[in-house]
């Protein structure tokens, strides 16, 4: 007769998780984020996946110069056992510096996922982490379809206000109306 045993998972807050990075657990080209308290490792990234990143950091940076940072790939702490690293994120320029303070929800204007093989992840498991942080504007950045998903409108379930965005259109930033990149430049 078999007996069974509880599995008991091991879950680590944020401060563990830098400090495996910083004994060498984790090593700088690892490519993994805490969700949840749990190490989970992220998609690599593709050819097409880094050219729309570039093309949108060029754009952003552009036309926000002065009044909010653009940053790409960096960390977003979301909860003390969360901590995401979105392809890009739009943050409001604060009093307290980033370098004293990580961002944390309430920096955040925009956040945008750039997916290539996560497209299914981050349409379901960030949508739901990014609404419950009650991120603002989420964007989807379809690799394979050349489309933007446009999320808005945060509340427990996910978001209430979605768009798609394709072909020639104009995409508007929720918190910078003025900034109006064109996807023929995204996907360029």
């Amino acid at each position: 007769m078999a007996v069974e045993v509880a599995v008991i998972r091991r879950r680590f807050t944020r401060q563990e998780y830098h400090r495996m990075a910083e004994v060498g657990i984790l090593g700088e080209d690892d490519r993994v984020e805490l969700i949840g308290g749990e190490i989970v490792q992220m998609s690599p990234i593709g050819r097409r996946h880094a050219a729309f990143v570039d093309n949108l950091n060029q754009l952003l940076v552009t036309g926000l110069s002065g009044r909010a940072i653009v940053s790409v790939q960096d960390p977003v702490v979301l909860t003390e056992d969360t901590e995401l690293q979105p392809d890009m994120k739009v943050l409001r320029r604060r009093e307290v510096s980033y370098k004293l303070r990580e961002a944390h929800p309430e920096d955040v204007l925009l956040l945008i996922e750039v997916a290539d093989s996560s497209l299914a992840y981050d349409r379901t498991t960030k949508l739901q982490l990014y609404a419950e942080a009650r991120i603002p504007e989420y964007w989807i950045v379809d690799c394979d379809a050349e489309t933007v998903e446009v999320h808005r409108n945060p509340n427990a379930n996910g978001y209430r206000d979605v768009s798609r965005a394709a072909g020639a259109a104009t995409l508007r930033l929720q918190a910078f109306p003025d900034i109006e990149p064109l996807l023929l430049q995204i996907f360029a």
